[in-house]
């Protein structure tokens, strides 16, 4: 399915997610139209998201695009009817509180055309919890992009349970289309995938640093210059099945029972605890300073669209 880029997409909520997406539709050719209820925040991003364009141009992540280019396509609209006028596709990416959401998405399903998608970018709300007494709930849908999604490709696409199967095809097709790369829940759960992943691991992360087993730059040491090195291109299941001669099966014939012992060890939910929390943001900001972080988030992302270029690159070379 390829949706023609005369399309408007609509973006809701125009935060450091909201603005991102805004890039991600744009240097894929689409007219974007931003909405946010909050004065100035809409000219606010179009201002960052300028000053960003260039950056990403030099690291090859604008599609091909100039940044007046991309530019071009960003408009402001002053009112919420006005943004979702003649909108194809609806992406809101309003605050995380579901009586927000609830609210907003009386309004859109309002306003919007009956046909128009309404996708969410939640990190871990469902969206049947705000959609299930909509006229047109069957349009809606979770689209949840890890951040900052326009430079990390994945998107969770994550349905209720009344989401129309046209509306799962078509949001794929789009994010598929727009250089994202879309993976299906079967169903809704809580956290969704990535931050269930996320939270196990920090589970363990904070265990081993109360435990004093080790600390807080080690742990992070363990990921970015171990495991992490691997994820970057494999994920979890794939690097057992490389790390045994026989496969997914011989690993797990070695190293299941160690595993099963570990997770009967971790079968110990903990509550992070104020005294935990002060202690491990004692050491990061030994490490970081609270002022610095914006700094450090900048310094990030420029790592990421280094790492996301490189990997293009690899995957060109050596394939996927």
């Amino acid at each position: 399915m390829s949706i023609s880029t005369d399309e408007k997409i609509a973006v809701v909520g125009t935060g450091l997610v909201g603005r991102a997406w805004s890039i991600v539709f744009a240097r894929a050719g689409f007219p974007v139209s931003l909405y946010d209820p909050v004065d100035g925040a809409v000219e606010q991003a179009l201002q960052l998201v300028e000053e960003l364009l260039p950056e990403l141009a030099q690291e090859d992540l604008l599609g091909g695009n100039s940044p007046d280019q991309v530019k071009a396509r960003l408009t402001s609209a002053p009112t919420l009817a006005d943004a979702l006028a003649g909108a194809m596709y609806v992406q809101e990416s309003a605050p995380e509180r579901l009586e927000v959401k609830q609210e907003l998405y009386r309004e859109l399903d309002q306003l919007a055309e009956p046909n128009t998608v309404l996708a969410s970018s939640t990190s871990g709300i469902p969206a049947s919890a705000f959609t299930e007494g909509l006229a047109n709930r069957q349009r809606c849908l979770v689209a949840h992009p890890i951040n900052p999604p326009h430079i990390v490709p994945l998107v969770e696409i994550v349905p209720t349970p009344w989401t129309d199967a046209k509306v799962i095809q078509k949001t794929k097709a789009l994010m598929s289309q727009i250089q994202q790369l879309p993976i299906q829940l079967n169903r809704e759960v809580k956290g969704f995938v990535v931050n269930r992943l996320q939270g196990a691991l920090l589970a363990e992360a904070f265990k081993l640093v109360e435990d004093g087993v080790c600390n807080v730059t080690d742990v992070d040491a363990a990921i970015a210059n171990g495991l992490g090195l691997r994820w970057s291109f494999i994920g979890p299941f794939e690097t057992i099945d490389l790390n045994s001669a026989k496969g997914v099966r011989g690993y797990c014939e070695m190293l299941g029972p160690l595993y099963y012992e570990l997770a009967q060890e971790q079968a110990d939910p903990r509550p992070w605890s104020e005294a935990l929390v002060n202690e491990i943001d004692r050491q990061r900001r030994e490490k970081l300073p609270v002022e610095h972080i914006g700094t450090r988030q900048v310094w990030r992302d420029q790592r990421l669209a280094k790492l996301v270029n490189a990997k293009k690159q690899a995957d060109q070379k050596l394939g996927e």
